[in-house]
């Protein structure tokens, strides 16, 4: 797998770019603009352009945009809905101007709505953004942590979007630490074989474009979204190795979005390469 760190471009792109080579990274995630606002940030394109040779020159790629998190799809609110339909519209322009190949969105809470209405506002929200998107950019929604009414919490749920909306540039991100709390067990061999063989039935493993790798402390189904350091949760190194030894999952980006700074990042970066190299060896040696 291609492995990745969420960094951040408040200090400059070529900061990011800095701490991404330095991590080993072959894959990114980046917010366009700020991940806790309404408003889309202007289209910079000679900066764009400058980060995506920085990009090529580093050999990162492929580089995600992560939507900001008001983004709520299913809302029955029109503003709230308009706003997060211009957000998710903004990113992949974004996406489409800087040669960024996937946006990665939250698809929000159904609240109080009927959760079938719910899930045709979502539908429709989807098939709008994908009904101009740029040829090269992939649109992908993310399982949520299960918690209150959010939306995608389980592979069945994900799987009916992927087969309704049924567009070539659509598909999935599967976060482990909300797999996790959403009741996936996936600390070990054979729960990952389990995960992943129902997210094949469900969704189909072509349409898994992109991974979360973060490990959590919360309960399994504990639908609660926290994250925690690669190894040092209950998901653990068996379900990391599980993960990354699985052959069709090579090739797809894996982002880290573990908590702490620029330190914890490379840590838990060195930590994942270590557990991926392991998987490998054992592979080889089978």
């Amino acid at each position: 797998m291609r492995l990745g760190l969420h960094v951040r471009v408040a200090a400059g792109h070529a900061k990011a770019i800095e701490l991404a080579k330095a991590a080993g990274c072959e894959a990114l995630q980046v917010f366009s603009t700020n991940p806790r606002g309404y408003r889309p940030s202007a289209i910079d394109g000679p900066s764009l352009d400058a980060f995506a040779r920085m990009r090529r020159d580093a050999g990162i790629d492929p580089c995600a945009i992560h939507t900001p998190y008001l983004i709520n799809l299913a809302s029955d609110d029109p503003k709230i809905y308009a706003g997060s339909l211009r957000l998710l519209r903004g990113d992949l322009a974004v996406a489409a101007r800087g040669g960024m190949r996937i946006v990665n969105t939250h698809l929000g809470s159904y609240g109080r709505r009927d959760r079938k209405e719910g899930f045709t506002a979502i539908c429709r929200a989807l098939e709008e953004a994908l009904s101009d998107i740029a040829p090269g950019v992939f649109l992908v929604v993310e399982n949520s942590a299960g918690a209150g009414n959010l939306a995608g919490g389980t592979l069945e749920e994900l799987g009916a979007l992927v087969k309704r909306i049924d567009h070539p540039q659509f598909g999935v991100c599967l976060d482990t630490a909300h797999a996790w709390a959403a009741g996936y067990e996936i600390n070990s061999q054979a729960g990952v074989d389990r995960f992943l063989d129902a997210a094949d039935a469900g969704i189909g493993i072509d349409r898994l474009l992109m991974f979360h790798f973060n490990d959590t402390e919360v309960p399994l189904g504990g639908s609660r979204d926290r994250h925690w350091h690669i190894g040092e949760g209950l998901i653990g190194f068996e379900g990391f190795r599980a993960l990354l030894a699985r052959p069709e999952l090579q090739g797809k980006p894996a982002i880290l979005e573990t908590p702490g700074d620029d330190d914890d990042d490379l840590r838990n970066m060195q930590t994942l390469r270590a557990i991926a190299a392991g998987a490998r060896s054992s592979d080889r040696a089978s």
